[in-house]
């Protein structure tokens, strides 16, 4: 008999990644993408002087996480990661829990990632051309020191 899809259940789509929300020391802020959530284990190759395999031998090492890039649209008056970025002076941020979540249809939290002690490390605006008709949009790129599901 052949599965028509009558009797899947509501968790057998995968989600969209259109919606999603990011909040950052309570607020919350508007993107229109999200990307860099990434994470990575160097591999440590050792191999003992008396060992009688002609190879090494591979371990996890330490974690890297790369950056967390944000961008939005630009608004009129609206200064609120130049804010944030301004933050910034020699090695003295208050560093921030940002909590980016994938929302489903009913847009209810679906799977939301933290990042731990994050802060602006770079921020983009529009390039500007004279023949264009897109959107200005700007970016924000976070360094942090982790990255997990919660």
């Amino acid at each position: 008999m052949a599965e028509d899809g009558s009797a899947q259940s509501a968790a057998t789509w995968p989600l969209v990644k259109f919606s999603f929300q990011v909040k950052w020391d309570d607020a919350e802020f508007i993107f229109q993408e999200v990307s860099g959530l990434s994470s990575e284990t160097q591999v440590i190759e050792y191999r003992g002087g008396s060992s009688p395999v002609y190879s090494t031998v591979k371990m996890p090492g330490i974690q890297k996480f790369s950056n967390v890039t944000l961008k939005k649209g630009m608004f009129k008056g609206d200064k609120n990661l130049w804010d944030k970025y301004n933050l910034i002076k020699m090695n003295t941020y208050k560093r921030s829990s940002i909590v980016i979540s994938l929302l489903d249809e009913s847009q209810g939290v679906a799977m939301s990632w933290k990042l731990t002690n994050a802060f602006p490390v770079k921020i983009t605006v529009t390039d500007m051309k004279s023949d264009g008709n897109e959107i200005a949009v700007e970016s924000l790129e976070l360094a942090h020191e982790g990255l997990k599901i919660v």
